[in-house]
């Protein structure tokens, strides 16, 4: 099953409104205090956010981004690659509470099991069929298969996934309720950090020998 160009983009359309809607108990980050701060992302200045770029210096191509319009590159291990659209891509939503990825998957691929600490997500799958998954706070898990046109929600820092369940080439669009959702992928938060968790911590969590969590972190090796 398959949508046309104008539909996939009229849904991220409408995607976008409803994380416009002004319900202040949905918003991630502060309301602004001012039309706009595009970030200043060469500046030294260290706060919370970026700061805003000299007024003088803003033109209209702060406003628009072109970054989610190409296919990423699915040739890895894990068969997807998200392509994001935060304030460190798209300076132009600094402040404004919102921004949006990009993830494609060739056939199998997944987006692996990860949280965002920093915003709600939801999103639109474009193509393909897509199996959508989270994990409650009480460890119930909820998932579904969905095909073009249908929405998913991921509350805020809950661990979830996107796997391709499709025979062909899958693509979903995402959006936040806040201009930098931030990202742990488990695989990598628990076996690729630096310095390394200790090895007796996770042969105790997982209740694995040593080896195991040595063979593991051998696949995430720099």
């Amino acid at each position: 099953m398959a949508i046309s160009s104008s539909s996939a983009y009229h849904l991220v359309f409408c995607l976008l409104v409803t994380l416009l809607i002004p319900l202040p108990s949905h918003a991630a980050d502060p309301d602004p205090l001012q039309d706009f701060c595009v970030a200043d992302l060469n500046s030294t200045l260290s706060i919370n956010g970026f700061p805003c770029k000299p007024l003088s210096q803003v033109t209209s191509e702060d406003f628009f981004f072109s970054g989610l319009a190409k296919e990423g590159d699915t040739n890895n291990v894990f068969g997807s690659i998200v392509t994001p659209g935060s304030v460190s891509f798209f300076p132009g939503v600094n402040t404004l509470g919102i921004s949006m990825n990009r993830v494609d998957f060739s056939p199998g691929g997944v987006n692996v099991p990860h949280s965002h600490p920093l915003a709600t997500e939801t999103g639109v799958v474009i193509k393909g069929r897509l199996l959508v998954g989270f994990v409650s706070t009480s460890n119930v898990f909820y998932s579904k298969v969905l095909t073009p046109g249908q929405m998913f929600v991921i509350p805020g820092g809950l661990v979830h996934f996107q796997k391709n369940v499709g025979n062909g080439k899958a693509q979903t669009f995402t959006a936040f309720n806040g201009q930098n959702p931030g990202v742990n992928l488990l695989p990598r938060t628990l076996f690729a950090s630096k310095p390394p968790i200790p090895n007796d911590v996770l042969t105790k969590a997982f209740q694995v020998e040593d080896y195991v969590v040595d063979s593991i972190r051998s696949k995430f090796a720099a």
